[in-house]
C-alpha cells in the first residue's frame, strides 16, 4: 500500500511535470511562431527591395516572355546589371524570377537547374495577384518559399520567389527542445528529491500520531501526548486536536475505571447485605425441616423471624431497583413547576410518617423548570431521612439564590463528623450513629441520582451536637406566578 508521503510526492511530481511541459510546450510554440514570422519578414523586405531589379529585366529589349524549357533562358543577374544587385542580396537567401507561366528566367548563376519548384496552388494564388508561402525541399534541406507577383499595368508579368533555408531554424529549434526536455528532466528529478525530502519533515508528526496511538493502544496509557512545537498549520492543528482528544480519553478512562470499582464495590455490598437475609431465612428452613420438629412455640418464632427476613429483602430489592431506574433516568424532562405547592404537598404526606413530629416550611412563591415527580421523590427521600436521624423538629426552606433554586431541609440531630460526610451520598453507607436505625444506605444515593438527573447538585452541612441541613440546588429560570 502507497504512503501519504509518496501519495503526496508522486502528486507533487506530476504536477511539476505537468507544469514544465505546458511550459516548454508553449516556449518552443511561441520561438517557432516568432521565428518563422521574423523569416517571412526578411523574406518580404527581400522582395520589395527586389522589384525595381525585376521590372528592370521586364523592360530590357531581349524577349522575356520566353522561358520554356530548350530556349536562351534563364540568364544570370550579371546578364542584367553588373554588381548592383550582388549588394542587395542576402546570401542566405534564395533568389529566383519566373515568367508569368512559371518558367525561369533569372537565377544568380543562369542554370536551368537552379529552378524553384512552386506548387499549382502557388501558381494559381500569383496569378490572382497574392503572395504566396509554401516549404519545399531543395537538395535535402527544407526551405521557405516566397511568391511575390510583379505587376505591370495592373498585369501579372513576372513571379520573384525568395527563398530560405530552414536548417538553422530547426537547428536551433531541435537545441532548444532537447534542452528543455533535459533541464525539465533534472528539475523533475531534483524537485521530486527534495519534496521527498520535504514531505518527510512535514509528515512527522503524523508519523508521532501513528507512534503514539499504537503505544496507546498496546499500553492502555492515555497520560502519553504528542510533542510537537511547529506553526499551527493543519498538522499542527491536528496534533493538537489529538491531544486534546487524548485528553478527554484519559478522563472518560479514569470515570469508566472509577465507575467499575464503584460497581465492584456496589456489588460486594449488595452480596454482603443479602447474605445477611438469605442465610438466616436458609438456617430458619433447615430448623423447620428437622426431625423430630422443633416446639411448636419455636416453630411459631422462627416463622416471624422468616417473614420479617422476607419484608427486609423485598424493601432491599425495591431499593436497588429504585436505584437503578434513577441511574438511568438521567436528564429527565423538564417541566414548569411552582415550588411552594409542591413543598406543602410532600410535606403533607411526610407528617405521615412521624405523626408525632412537625415539618415547618418557608418558602417563596417560585415557578421554575425541574422534573416534577422525580423532585417531590426525592424530597419525600430526604424528609424520610431526616425524621429517622432525629428527634425534633424538621424545616424545609425554599429561596431563589443567585439565580438558582435552592431547598434546604434541616433537622436537630446529633449531626455527622465531617470524616463520614465526605461519603454519605455513597451506596451502602451508612454513618456510624445510624446503626439502630433501619435502612440499606441507599436513600441518599437515590436522592443524590434523582437531583443530577434534573441538572441540579445535592450537598450536605452538618454540624455534631447541632444537626444537619441538605441542600438541593437547581440550575433553572425563575419567576414569580403571574
Amino acid at each position: 500500500m502507497m504512503s501519504i508521503r509518496f501519495k503526496f510526492t508522486l502528486l507533487y511530481s506530476a504536477i511539476l511535470a505537468l507544469t514544465l511541459a505546458a511550459f516548454g510546450v508553449a516556449l518552443y510554440s511561441i520561438q517557432s511562431q516568432n521565428t518563422w514570422e521574423a523569416i517571412k519578414r526578411d523574406q518580404v523586405r527581400t522582395g520589395e527591395g527586389l522589384e525595381e531589379f525585376v521590372h528592370m529585366i521586364m523592360t530590357s529589349p531581349y524577349p522575356y516572355g520566353m522561358g520554356a524549357e530548350g530556349s536562351a533562358w534563364p540568364k544570370s543577374f550579371m546578364f542584367f546589371s553588373t554588381d548592383i544587385i550582388y549588394t542587395q542580396l542576402p546570401e542566405w537567401e534564395l533568389i529566383r524570377i519566373l515568367n508569368a507561366e512559371g518558367h525561369l528566367l533569372a537565377s544568380p548563376y543562369g542554370r536551368i537547374e537552379d529552378a524553384l519548384p512552386i506548387s499549382p496552388d502557388g501558381l494559381r494564388a500569383v496569378k490572382e495577384n497574392q503572395e504566396w508561402w509554401e516549404s519545399i525541399t531543395v537538395k535535402g534541406q527544407r526551405v521557405l518559399l516566397y511568391c511575390r507577383p510583379v505587376l505591370s499595368g495592373g498585369e501579372l508579368v513576372s513571379i520573384l520567389q525568395v527563398g530560405r533555408p530552414l536548417t538553422e531554424r530547426d537547428r536551433s529549434l531541435r537545441t532548444l527542445s532537447e534542452t528543455l526536455i533535459l533541464v525539465s528532466l533534472i528539475t523533475l528529478v531534483l524537485a521530486s528529491g527534495i519534496g521527498w525530502v520535504f514531505s518527510g519533515f512535514a509528515f512527522r508528526p503524523i508519523r508521532r500520531l501513528t507512534e503514539t496511538a499504537k503505544a496507546i493502544g498496546e499500553e492502555r496509557d492515555f497520560t502519553r501526548r504528542v510533542a510537537y512545537t511547529g506553526p499551527q498549520d493543519e498538522v499542527g492543528r491536528l496534533a493538537t486536536t489529538f491531544n486534546e482528544m487524548l485528553a478527554r480519553l484519559q478522563d472518560a478512562y479514569q470515570r469508566v475505571a472509577v465507575a467499575l470499582e464503584q460497581q465492584r464495590l456496589f456489588m460486594v455490598d449488595v452480596s454482603h447485605e443479602l447474605r445477611t437475609p438469605l442465610t438466616t431465612l436458609r438456617g430458619n428452613l433447615d430448623l423447620l425441616r428437622r426431625d423430630p420438629p422443633i416446639p411448636s412455640t419455636d416453630r411459631a418464632d422462627i416463622l416471624a423471624d422468616m417473614s420479617d427476613e422476607s419484608d427486609r429483602l423485598v424493601r432491599l430489592v425495591n431499593e436497588l431497583l429504585l436505584l437503578a431506574r434513577a441511574d438511568v433516568r438521567r436528564n429527565l424532562a423538564q417541566e414548569s413547576v411552582a415550588l411552594r405547592p409542591l413543598l406543602e404537598e410532600t410535606c403533607r404526606q411526610a407528617r405521615f410518617l412521624d405523626p408525632q413530629r412537625s415539618i415547618l416550611l418557608d418558602s417563596e412563591e417560585i415557578i421554575f423548570q425541574t422534573n416534577r415527580d422525580a423532585l417531590k421523590q426525592t424530597l419525600l427521600i430526604v424528609l424520610d431521612n431526616a425524621l429517622k436521624h432525629s428527634s425534633g423538629d424538621v424545616s424545609v426552606t425554599g429561596r431563589p439564590a443567585g439565580g438558582r433554586v435552592e431547598i434546604r431541609i434541616r433537622d436537630s440531630g446529633e449531626g455527622i463528623p465531617p470524616a463520614q460526610l465526605e461519603h454519605i451520598f455513597d451506596r451502602f453507607y451508612r454513618a456510624a450513629n445510624s446503626a439502630a436505625n433501619p435502612g440499606f444506605g441507599l436513600g441518599l444515593a437515590i436522592a443524590k441520582s434523582l437531583v443530577e438527573g434534573q441538572g441540579g447538585t445535592i450537598s450536605m452541612e452538618s454540624e455534631l451536637g447541632k444537626g444537619s441541613e441538605i441542600i438541593l440546588s437547581f440550575p433553572a429560570q425563575t419567576a414569580a406566578p403571574g
